[in-house]
């Protein structure tokens, strides 16, 4: 039976497909990584990886060049994608520039918060005082949802873009959590004292709050490298 799509509809599906595995095959490797089963300066082979999600190297190439671009993977000429190393000058620099992104939305946040968002916020907070000293795993988890669900309720997209590629970015520099056990309860403390001053709308009051949080956390990340760097 002949097709019943002209060659430019046919054309236009076949687009759609390869996009659409081009965006799954992005999506599942960016997971690898940002879960750790693909670490920093991994060797990222295209046949193995277009076996794995069941395409062909077409798709996955062009999903390569989408985590290139968004700073996740770098393709060298002869010696193909890799997990991109991230410096810790370059860290630095990320967290001088989250920052800002984070002062930018305490301050759009504070003037149209509403009830529910903050509902929201104060119930994050809350499990956060819940968590034991000990589990800094869970904290982390917790103070990376709270803060990326302060720069969403903005309703801002463009921040909240820039904002998540730059945490994907961080993840990059793994070299020990940087959270001490013992900081747990004060970090919490802090937490608690931004929902404050987004409940009482004071703009300058949060974005100084939250630029201050960032800093202190890029404050560690520098001393922590410092400290592993041979001597």
């Amino acid at each position: 039976m002949p097709s019943l799509l002209t060659a430019p509809a046919a054309s236009a599906l076949a687009l759609l497909q390869s996009t659409s595995l081009t965006h799954l095959a992005a999506a599942s490797i960016e997971a690898l990584i940002l879960g750790g089963e693909l670490p920093p300066g991994s060797k990222l082979n295209e046949m193995a990886l277009a076996q794995r999600f069941g395409i062909s190297r077409g798709p996955l190439r062009e999903a390569l060049r989408t985590l290139e671009e968004s700073g996740l993977v770098q393709q060298e000429k002869n010696r193909g994608a890799h997990v991109r190393q991230i410096a810790l000058s370059e860290a630095a620099d990320i967290y001088d520039v989250r920052a800002g992104l984070d002062a930018t939305a305490g301050w759009l946040l504070a003037e149209r918060i509403t009830a529910a968002q903050l509902q929201t916020l104060r119930t994050m907070t809350a499990a956060m005082r819940d968590v034991p000293p000990d589990a800094v795993d869970r904290f982390h988890a917790l103070n990376l949802d709270f803060h990326d669900s302060i720069v969403a309720m903005t309703g801002n997209p463009v921040l909240l873009a820039h904002y998540r590629r730059l945490c994907k970015q961080l993840v990059l520099f793994r070299r020990r959590n940087l959270l001490a056990p013992l900081a747990i309860p004060r970090f919490a403390e802090e937490h608690s004292a931004i929902v404050d001053l987004l409940a009482a709308r004071d703009g300058a009051a949060a974005a100084e709050a939250l630029r201050h949080h960032a800093l202190g956390g890029r404050q560690r990340m520098v001393r922590d490298g410092e400290l592993a760097a041979p001597q």
